[in-house]
């Protein structure tokens, strides 16, 4: 069956909200991010490794919870739904963190957080899969990312421009103008312009009929899926602390300003993410997924070497430009490599969730040992251990994953037919 037969009509206004959705989502989708580890530092006096234990809970539960809740939104016809509510909780789970910040109640709140934060991406994926089809999704998932990112640059610009005034309220300021944007957002999808079952990858001769595998099975029977899910979790392990890591040793060496230093990375960042997750999604289909996720690796390792270069302000903020590249082309790339290794099985957001279950692994546990080589070794030694797991990442990818666009390799579940 050709792309083009199981392709939806295009529908401008739901796409259109899909780009508000996708905009509006980018101070919501990760909570308070790395603001949180510079509040509690700076207005709280907590140290690195409790920091870094704390927040170890939220993403504990995030790991064990992504296959789950991934099961959820593929049975679940009311996605709409499910992204508004989750909007709310995390909104919510972020504005108790002020009134309590203690370290059981900064680490409840990031557990609950973290239930309903996974479901986001996931949900965001699949209404996205619905609406546009296999066809388009790759442009579709690619233009998601990019304006996620144009979002985020957006409203780290607003915090830069406004923390000097207002202080750290406007990072929480910021979350409720967001969270009631997105919740917008969500109601101007159409819920007739969601195929429910395309997007849960399930093709139109497919729908109903025979047995589907189980989510583990999908992943632990498909060779690429399970290199695709090793190898990320190593990008995760490597990439996960970074902008933590800067904006602790940019608060710690210029007192009072953490919050704007924190802003001032992640706009550098999400300045490079824009054009990146873009050109991924505009492509991926021409010049394979393979290169375009290679880059990411090359440009995360070569991140975590610059930063022991030097100290200065404007040298850090520089150097975050290359997480622009390597987080633009993951985010645009994940969902639809899964999609790829996953059409037919019915089973699309469960293997995101298993695949994303094991990249979590790989941030989790660089949580614990990047704050353990802080406290022992200094930020330097800690950034030289993740540009090392980046490059052996890189290496494994380039070795062993094959291509995974359509005419390259046959998708997994149809090879088990």
């Amino acid at each position: 069956m050709s792309d083009a037969a199981i392709s939806p009509p295009p529908n401008p206004r739901a796409e259109r909200a899909l780009d508000f959705l996708s905009f509006a989502l980018s101070d919501v989708r990760y909570g308070l991010g790395a603001y949180l580890a510079v509040y509690l530092l700076t207005e709280h006096a907590w140290d690195e490794a409790s920091i870094g234990l704390a927040l170890s809970f939220g993403g504990m539960v995030g790991l064990v919870s992504q296959t789950p809740l991934g099961i959820l939104v593929d049975a679940i016809r009311a996605k709409r739904a499910l992204l508004g509510c989750a909007v709310v909780v995390v909104t919510a789970t972020s504005l108790v963190i002020p009134l309590a910040p203690h370290f059981w109640a900064v680490a409840a709140a990031g557990v609950i957080g973290a239930l309903a934060g996974t479901t986001m991406s996931p949900t965001l994926a699949a209404m996205s899969l619905g609406i546009v089809g296999p066809a388009r999704f790759a442009h579709r998932a690619g233009r998601n990312e990019a304006l996620f990112h144009f979002g985020n640059a957006a409203i780290n610009l607003v915090i830069l421009l406004t923390a000097p005034f207002v202080g750290t309220a406007i990072v929480f300021v910021m979350m409720v103008v967001t969270a009631a944007a997105s919740l917008w957002a969500v109601t101007r999808v159409p819920a007739n312009a969601i195929d429910y079952e395309l997007a849960r990858g399930l093709l139109p001769d497919r729908q109903g009929h025979g047995h589907r595998p189980s989510p583990w099975s999908t992943l632990l029977a498909s060779r690429p899926l399970m290199i695709f899910a090793l190898t990320g979790a190593l990008f995760h392990m490597a990439n996960g602390p970074m902008l933590a890591l800067v904006a602790q040793r940019l608060a710690l060496s210029h007192p009072g300003q953490g919050i704007m230093f924190t802003a001032a990375c992640a706009i550098a960042a999400q300045t490079i993410m824009v054009p990146a997750a873009a050109l991924a999604g505009a492509r991926a289909d021409a010049w394979g997924r393979k290169p375009l996720f290679l880059v990411a690796f090359v440009a995360l390792a070569l991140r975590g070497s610059l930063y022991t270069l030097s100290d200065h302000p404007a040298w850090l903020i520089g150097v975050q430009l290359l997480d622009g590249v390597g987080a633009g082309l993951i985010g645009a790339l994940f969902p639809v490599i899964v999609a790829d290794l996953t059409t037919g099985s019915g089973h699309f957001n469960a293997a995101q969730g298993a695949v994303g279950t094991v990249h979590a692994i790989g941030g989790i546990l660089s949580g614990t040992l990047v704050g353990f080589l802080v406290v022992n070794a200094g930020y330097h030694a800690a950034f030289l251990a993740l540009s090392s797991i980046a490059a052996a990442g890189g290496l494994i990818f380039l070795i062993a994953m094959p291509e995974t666009r359509v005419g390259s390799t046959v998708p997994m579940v149809l090879q088990a037919k």
